[in-house]
C-alpha cells in the first residue's frame, strides 16, 4: 500500500449526526415482533432501506402521534430519497393496540410505515434490549389508562446497524438531514 492511500484512510472523517451517534452500540440489535397481517418481522426485512424506529401506543396524546408525524415529514422532506427510509412504530401497549387498530393508524402517517407488535413478554423484552422505558399509568376506568414512555427514534443505517438515536422534538428536517447522511454513506 502506498503512504497515499495511508493518509487517505487514516483521514476519513466520521459523519457528522444531528441526533445522538450510537455507532457500535451493544443494544438496540433487533427484535422479531409480528405486523398487523401476523408476519414476524425483523430489522433484516428492511435491508437497503434507513429505518426510523419509535416505540409509543396509539391512544399517546401527543408524543407517539408528532413523532410519526415528523418522521412522515422528513420522508417527505427526502424527496425521491425518501422511498429508502423505512418508519416502522412499536406498540408498548399490545392489551389495546390491536392489529387493526395500528394498521389503521400507521396509515394516517404514510401506508409505507410498519407498526409492529408483540405479547406483553416479548414487548418487554424487546423494551430492555432497545433501552425503553415504559409503564402502565391507571386511568378512572380500566381501558382509560396512559402509558408513560421514553419518547425518541433509533436510526438504523442501510445494513441494519443502530446508527443514530434521534431525541423528541428534533424536527423533521434533523431526523431527514441525518437519514440522508446515513443514505450517501451506504452509497
Amino acid at each position: 500500500m502506498g503512504a497515499g492511500a495511508f493518509f487517505t484512510a487514516c483521514s476519513e472523517k466520521k459523519p457528522s449526526f444531528h441526533g445522538v451517534d450510537i455507532t457500535g452500540a451493544e443494544y438496540a440489535r433487533d427484535l422479531q415482533l409480528t405486523d398487523p397481517s401476523g408476519q414476524l418481522r425483523s430489522l433484516k426485512d428492511f435491508r437497503g432501506k434507513v429505518v426510523v424506529m419509535f416505540f409509543g401506543y396509539t391512544q399517546c396524546p401527543d408524543v407517539c402521534p408528532t413523532s410519526l408525524q415528523e418522521l412522515a415529514e422528513a420522508k417527505r422532506l427526502l424527496g425521491p430519497e425518501g422511498e429508502r427510509l423505512q418508519g416502522v412504530f412499536v406498540t408498548i401497549d399490545p392489551e389495546r393496540d390491536t392489529p387493526e387498530l395500528l394498521k389503521a393508524y400507521m396509515g394516517h402517517f404514510d401506508p409505507s410505515f410498519v407498526a409492529l407488535r408483540g405479547t406483553p413478554e416479548q414487548t418487554a423484552a424487546v423494551a430492555k434490549e432497545f433501552k425503553v422505558y415504559y409503564k402502565k399509568v391507571e386511568g378512572k376506568t380500566p381501558t382509560s389508562y396512559t402509558m408513560d414512555h421514553s419518547a425518541g427514534s433509533y436510526l438504523f443505517d442501510p445494513t441494519g446497524r443502530v446508527r443514530v438515536f434521534h431525541r423528541y422534538g428534533s424536527g423533521a428536517q434533523a431526523l431527514a438531514d441525518d437519514v440522508r447522511t446515513l443514505l450517501r454513506e451506504a452509497s
